[in-house]
């Protein structure tokens, strides 16, 4: 068959598919994705041996650039007689679920990462909600990354129950537990040389955080928690980029850069299993959330994970077994944190 993935940034195939376009290309299906323009995307495109093209996806509403974007779907579809059509994310999802029922393709699946209207207020969460209401109008089928996400669909009418459905448990594309995130298959070598460069020793106890640095992660009542604690050998490991939308306050980002106790590594592409190495305890406190994955590359880490239940991180952990639910509150977040460091170091607390 001929298959269409679209997305609206790069650094999201790899995160959503990993190398499962690789995998249907060697059962003989015809894969093409297509992106934003981005540098790295051919590279990806040949690892995978799927077909591409570019084709600029805005993630916030412009109404201009977004007819452009169907245009050009369109006729990219309509070229390669695509028999199936797939958008994930809010945005590139609706754009792609037009394009392709106006091209006349049969099969078209929305992959529900998440719901971005949670945490949306005004006209702003109307337009969010019609957005998807829409985009699941177009679409024959629906792919939620939670069972959280179908029931709240069904709650907010966002969706009919019998378009919907989750692969297995949870998740888009799982997380590889047996050759990358595994603490067996860990180097000690790279962890010290790793250790050494951030300026972490081992008597530090590490709060680690790995995705995208923005209001929506929790990140500034994290950092407002993590400066209550004040512990001397505790440190905050942020790892994942600063973005412009649903951006930090300024003084939480000031906050972040100028504490000697956090460490701000950025995007990491490769070698991430190294950081999760470094951590004691990991933490999402996401106001929002369609699944979780940092969650389970963590336990798959041996790592313990504190998560807000409210969300579709309830279903990526086994509460008081692989970790613990909190309140998303900077006094929930405080204790919660202090309880495992206590559990490591008696003698500073």
């Amino acid at each position: 068959m001929n298959i269409l993935n679209v997305v609206n940034v790069y650094f999201t195939l790899p995160y959503f598919l990993g190398n499962q376009i690789k995998f249907f290309t060697r059962q003989g299906h015809n894969i093409h994705v297509i992106c934003s323009p981005s540098d790295k995307l051919k590279l990806y495109a040949d690892n995978q041996g799927c077909k591409y093209s570019e084709i600029k996806i805005d993630r916030r509403i412009n109404p201009l650039s977004d007819i452009i974007s169907v245009v050009l779907l369109w006729k990219y579809i309509r070229k390669n007689n695509f028999d199936i059509v797939v958008g994930h994310t809010p945005k590139a999802g609706l754009l792609a679920m037009l394009a392709a029922r106006l091209a006349g393709v049969k099969k078209r699946v929305f992959f529900r990462h998440g719901l971005n209207y949670e945490t949306a207020t005004g006209i702003k969460r109307s337009i969010l909600i019609f957005c998807e209401k829409i985009t699941s109008r177009l679409s024959t089928k629906i792919i939620c990354v939670s069972n959280y996400l179908i029931e709240r669909s069904i709650k907010d009418r966002i969706s009919p129950k019998d378009k919907m459905s989750v692969l297995n448990i949870g998740s888009c594309n799982g997380v590889d537990a047996i050759n990358t995130y595994n603490p067996d298959n860990i180097n000690p070598n790279e962890i010290s040389s790793l250790r050494d460069k951030l300026g972490i020793s081992k008597t530090d106890f590490i709060i680690g955080f790995v995705g995208r640095l923005v209001k929506d992660k929790g990140i500034s009542e994290l950092v407002d928690a993590f400066e209550i604690l004040n512990q001397k050998n505790a440190k905050l490991l942020l790892v994942g980029p600063l973005e412009n939308g649903d951006a930090l306050p300024l003084k939480t980002v000031e906050r972040i850069k100028s504490n000697p106790n956090i460490i701000y590594v950025g995007l990491v592409e490769n070698g991430l299993e190294l950081y999760y190495s470094l951590m004691n305890v990991f933490i999402l406190p996401t106001h929002r959330e369609g699944f979780g994955v940092s969650l389970l590359e963590a336990q798959a880490m041996s790592i313990p994970v504190l998560t807000t239940a409210h969300t579709g991180a309830r279903d990526a952990i086994k509460p008081n077994e692989s970790g613990e639910f909190i309140d998303l509150s900077i006094d929930s977040i405080a204790q919660h944190l202090l309880k495992y460091i206590k559990r490591v170091f008696h003698d500073i607390c």
